[in-house]
């Protein structure tokens, strides 16, 4: 559909693909809304864009794409992801890689691999920042003090930025630290118990709380990370 401030975005993506496959498009732009109304009638669907190959009709995008087996048979298709989160944690290490090489002239510094982990924190955390509300209804699904004080499911996602910053800054580790390591312990046992102990088939919070990410060994290593991150750095600062 093509109105004056409404551009169809499947439809451009449909016809993308098409061309990209070969096919030369006949497009069909729905001006008006009562064009479109009378468009869906006419074929008994209820969405556009539709695409028809000869006298065939695909349907719409999703269906092109599993038409041209770019994606599986919606049947085949699975409710749960890892994409996001092996998006964030590839752009923390690139992050990390960066700044390692613009301090040290070298990528492998242990302090990269802080930056690893404290990158990753904060990344994490602003994908629960962008919706508290969402996050904290889907973290008490499992998060053992979140059940106890709802509060807590509120405050979470900005403990976990607060100390993600500060470690990145290596500034007030004597707050970064206890946060960190009180968050990360809480919820490394609280996933292991949902998990592990319950068998319990769970959508993760650790990225937003409209995550499609399952619930187990990913959300426990971001525990994990926040755990060895509160324990290390102090020591860092003292020993080293």
């Amino acid at each position: 559909m093509v109105m004056p401030g409404h551009v169809c975005p499947y439809g451009l993506k449909s016809k993308d693909l098409l061309e990209r496959q070969g096919f030369e498009v006949e497009d069909h732009p729905l001006d008006t809304r009562e064009d479109t109304d009378a468009f869906m009638e006419k074929h008994g669907v209820e969405t556009t864009p539709q695409t028809f190959i000869g006298d065939e009709r695909i349907g719409g995008y999703d269906d092109l794409r599993v038409f041209f087996d770019i994606d599986p048979p919606e049947e085949e298709q699975s409710d749960t992801t890892y994409q996001p989160v092996i998006a964030i944690f590839s752009v923390a290490a690139l992050l990390a890689l960066g700044l390692s090489w613009h301090q040290y002239g070298s990528v492998l510094t242990l302090r990269g691999f802080e930056w690893f982990i404290s990158l990753s924190m904060t990344i994490l955390a602003i994908q629960k920042l962008q919706d508290v509300e969402g996050f904290s209804t889907m973290f008490l699904n499992y998060d053992l003090l979140a059940r106890k004080w709802v509060r807590y499911g509120k405050v979470y996602p900005f403990g976990e930025a607060l100390a993600g910053v500060l470690m990145t800054a290596g500034a007030l580790l004597w707050l970064s630290a206890p946060v960190a390591l009180f968050i990360g312990t809480v919820g490394a046992v609280s996933v292991f118990k949902a998990v592990y102990i319950d068998k319990r088939e769970l959508k993760c919070a650790c990225v937003g709380g409209d995550s499609s990410v399952p619930l187990g060994f990913i959300s426990l290593t971001e525990n994990l990370m926040m755990i060895f991150m509160g324990i290390w750095m102090p020591v860092r600062a003292i020993w080293f």
